[in-house]
């Protein structure tokens, strides 16, 4: 029982401290200030779903499917890295609002049902939530389950770690209405901008550390040969 317990903590603990729901949530407040609330809360809903699904996923089988399509840790951080900071460009640099007349041409009673971006999966999942630093700290924890008691209490630990994980990435998002109505249109885009920035700064660590890693797995393929 002290075993499971201190797996579910320490698993909790670093889902949230690299994972880090309140980023997620002010990327959600960002993109979705225009949107009715019934369908942030949909968003909302689908993210966690999402957020749940890829834990197990990457717990049981991401480090078969890294080795299936040749994906490495480096190139991982790379790839996160890019979406990060493109999707903090966008933030940081956003389109020109439209002007009165052409939002009424676009959503008038004429115009068939407009769809509005899903944004559960990208980038609320991923790379906000479940990026190349969750990545790869599940696959890791995963790849030392070998050398421990694989029992039954294993399997309990990741499947209560990913609950409460996304339960608690749930009620961080569903908070972010209220912030959002507190805050209103000036504000939110001010935070946009703001949260933008820090994205694009952390997609540049990201990839930053993926060049890195990168680089020092060739020094020791070139040391070896």
């Amino acid at each position: 029982m002290q075993g499971f317990l201190n797996d579910v903590a320490v698993g909790l603990l670093g889902l949230t401290t690299i994972a880090n729901p309140v980023t997620s949530a002010t990327v959600l407040l960002a993109l979705t200030a225009r949107y009715p609330d019934a369908e942030r809360n949909r968003q909302v809903l689908r993210a966690a779903i999402y957020v749940f699904i890829v834990l197990l996923v990457c717990f049981y089988a991401g480090a078969v499917v890294m080795r299936l399509f040749g994906i490495s840790i480096p190139g991982l951080r790379l790839a996160g890295g890019l979406i990060v900071s493109y999707i903090g460009f966008g933030m940081l640099f956003p389109p020109e609002r439209m002007t009165e007349e052409g939002v009424q041409e676009k959503f008038s009673a004429d115009t068939p049902s407009t769809q509005m971006r899903d944004i559960s999966f990208v980038p609320l999942t991923m790379p906000c939530t479940t990026g190349p630093g969750t990545i790869a700290f599940i696959i890791s924890a995963a790849s030392t389950i070998p050398t421990r008691n694989y029992s039954y209490s294993v399997h309990l630990a990741v499947l209560t770690v990913a609950v409460l994980f996304t339960l608690e990435f749930w009620a961080c998002l569903r908070g972010a209405t209220t912030i959002l109505r507190l805050l209103g249109e000036g504000g939110v885009d001010a935070l946009s901008r703001i949260m933008g920035f820090l994205l694009v700064c952390i997609g540049v660590q990201f990839a930053i550390n993926g060049a890195h890693e990168l680089l020092l797995t060739w020094r020791d393929v070139a040391t070896q040969v």
